[in-house]
């Protein structure tokens, strides 16, 4: 078990570090912090602190849906660069890939939903049920 939640740590380390990599590559900055949680089929990343001088000024300006539009268009544009890194870390097949930004907090979370494997492939309840679901 432990070796296995230190797998997961390697994952998520790998993931975050290759999403705000490309961030800073493609947008001139990354974000401050980046966060990434594996759980079952699902990867979250979660970045702080994401915009760019820029963005910042159109937020101030009460331009958010340009600012949004313009992170969804990107977000789509990146979208199979980020999904080939989560593949990488995770050894899985990413089969859906979302993204939201919010503008207070400033943050971003970037959703990847993995292909069921083993135990993934069985619905919570049910490991709740046999008592496997990792809860006493």
């Amino acid at each position: 078990m432990s070796s296995e939640i230190s797998e997961r740590g390697r994952q998520a380390s790998s993931v975050s570090n290759a999403i705000t990599r490309m961030h800073r590559e493609h947008y001139g900055r990354g974000a401050t912090t980046a966060r990434t949680i594996i759980q079952r089929n699902y990867v979250v990343c979660f970045l702080e602190d994401i915009y760019t001088p820029v963005e910042r000024t159109l937020i101030e300006a009460g331009r958010l849906e340009a600012v949004r539009e313009t992170r969804n268009l990107f977000q789509d544009a990146m979208g199979p660069r980020f999904i080939e890194a989560v593949e990488a870390a995770t050894q899985r097949k990413v089969i859906a890939f979302m993204s939201q930004v919010c503008f207070d907090p400033d943050m971003a979370a970037e959703v990847f939903v993995l292909e069921p494997q083993g135990e993934d492939r069985v619905p919570e309840s049910d490991l709740e049920d046999q008592g496997l679901d990792g809860r006493p």
